[in-house]
């Protein structure tokens, strides 16, 4: 009984973290933004950005390297790790989840993995990552793919579900993506 009280005063305080978090997507400077959201836990590099009304689950658990820009309206889901590299773009819109049910499962409980994306990857407007996804570095999403397995490094995926439909002809990136807009 202790155990499921515990349990149920953790979701509770979460829930209000992320209730927090979700006025605070609306205040338009995003270095008041960056200050809330690593204070509650989130590891955000040097000279990332996470533009306005974007959405967490549970903070805690996921790490932004250095000059990374997150656009309007992302979601990203720290329910398991989610770690997102250097120099990634990831444009508006973008839903990255790493729970979801078990449809096999008779109570339809949840089932989570880990998320990860590597270093100079793009990920075009409103994409999905499911579960357990690896991008590999300097890959491209391309809008509206619904990532539902790895992505190898450099490698171009579309569609949904997402499949290879090109290879990145750069396979040594060494750009910035410059500073973050103001009110954005």
């Amino acid at each position: 009984m202790q155990s499921k009280i515990q349990n149920r005063i953790k979701t509770v305080f979460w829930e209000f973290v992320v209730f927090i978090l979700h006025l605070i997507a609306c205040v338009p400077s995003h270095h008041i933004r960056r200050f809330f959201y690593r204070l509650s836990g989130i590891e955000i590099g040097s000279g990332s950005t996470i533009h306005t009304g974007a959405s967490f689950y549970k903070p805690s658990n996921i790490s932004i390297g250095k000059d990374t820009i997150i656009g309007e309206g992302a979601v990203l889901d720290g329910r398991d790790k989610l770690q997102i590299g250097d120099h990634v773009d990831i444009a508006s819109e973008v839903m990255i989840y790493n729970s979801q049910h078990d449809l096999e499962s008779e109570n339809f409980h949840a089932i989570s993995a880990p998320v990860v994306i590597e270093d100079y990857v793009f990920i075009g407007p409103r994409a999905i990552i499911l579960p357990g996804v690896t991008i590999g570095k300097g890959a491209v999403v391309a809008a509206g793919a619904v990532v539902t397995k790895d992505v190898n490094a450099f490698e171009i995926v579309g569609g949904v579900p997402a499949k290879v439909i090109a290879e990145r002809k750069n396979k040594d990136p060494h750009y910035k993506l410059g500073r973050a807009a103001w009110f954005r």
